[in-house]
């Protein structure tokens, strides 16, 4: 037990070790103060959409900040997620993590349409995720922290890496521990990442496995509290019913608190994903118990973990290009 409890100490201090967002390859570097002179209303403009988006419905908020960790899972933080399908790309849209899933795409679309009016050509889509991101889990009662500009948007797209990439709620926890490490982001971040689970919902096709048949033997899961999993099993039948919609924080679903941490210690976690965090690691389960106690603890490492993500493989400098529709990539002759 000591020896986990220093591994894990050691795993806390190095999370907190102050974030370099430097390019050192291709001396790109993103910093928050990116669009101070060539778009100084650009953070204004991406808050007062989504506050508005949130206001007609609070689910907004989880979508909007799931497509910047869906879009960061691929190719890296490049709006790739953004595009559709087109002569040359195959969208993301239609992935398994994304389809009939992945929305907030006409929230973009507004917020891309303000900031093209403001200051054409200026502000990158994939800046749009991650401020909306940031927007999102301020407005939902959650942590703001400084969010660092100067990403560009890719010209394509990888339908395989987005099938490949985004963790699924039925890996295993070595597959999604390794799906994180392959971002550089280690276990503290994937704890503190799946606190985002405190807002949202999941589809019953989703977790559907975990109340009729977990082990194969067409049973419920063990690890999922029995009375929770049969109020489930009233809305997610053995068939039918794939898109209805679940809370995964059924005591506070839209507010951005560490009620989630609390649920899974009460074997009340939503997704397989989340039942694992407890039962398959030493290390992230006294996480769990760490932000199940500790509000504060849970919120300072969510931003800098966010942070982290955010600054996964960014196209800086003279790469990508800065498009004008996020739909789409410009023109070959349209300047960038």
């Amino acid at each position: 037990m000591a020896q986990s409890l220093s591994f894990l100490l050691a795993l806390s201090l190095l999370a907190l070790v102050p974030l370099c967002f430097c390019d050192k390859t291709l001396g790109g570097y993103l910093y928050p103060q990116f669009y101070d002179h060539s778009c100084p209303r650009a953070t204004e403009i991406v808050k007062s959409v989504v506050a508005k988006a949130v206001a007609r419905e609070a689910r907004m908020a989880a979508s909007l900040l799931r497509l910047h960790f869906h879009d960061c899972f691929v190719q890296g933080c490049d709006a790739s997620i953004l595009l559709d399908s087109s002569k040359n790309i195959i969208t993301e849209k239609r992935s398994v993590p994304n389809q009939n899933s992945a929305r907030g795409f006409e929230v973009i679309d507004e917020i891309k349409s303000a900031l093209e009016k403001e200051c054409p050509n200026r502000v990158s889509c994939a800046d749009i995720l991650a401020l909306a991101a940031r927007d999102s889990t301020v407005l939902s009662g959650g942590p703001n922290w400084e969010v660092p500009l100067g990403r560009r948007d890719s010209k394509g797209a990888s339908l395989s890496g987005s099938n490949n990439n985004i963790p699924a709620p039925n890996n295993t926890f070595q597959t999604v521990l390794t799906k994180f490490k392959r971002q550089k982001l280690n276990i503290v971040d994937l704890v503190a990442l799946s606190g985002s689970h405190t807002i949202g919902n999941a589809r019953c096709t989703s977790f559907r496995q975990r109340l009729y048949n977990q082990s194969g033997n067409g049973l419920a899961d063990f690890t999922l509290d029995q009375s929770y999993a049969a109020q489930l099993r009233t809305r997610c039948p053995r068939s039918g019913g794939d898109q209805t919609l679940f809370f995964l924080d059924f005591v506070s679903p839209t507010k951005f608190d560490n009620s989630y941490f609390k649920n899974l210690l009460a074997s009340k976690g939503l997704l397989n994903s989340d039942e694992i965090l407890i039962t398959k690691s030493q290390v992230t389960k006294q996480l769990v118990q760490q932000y199940a106690e500790n509000s504060e603890l849970f919120f300072e490492q969510f931003a800098k973990s966010m942070v982290k993500m955010g600054n996964i493989s960014p196209l800086t400098g003279s790469r990508g290009e800065i498009r004008k529709r996020c739909r789409k990539i410009n023109s070959i002759n349209q300047n960038a």
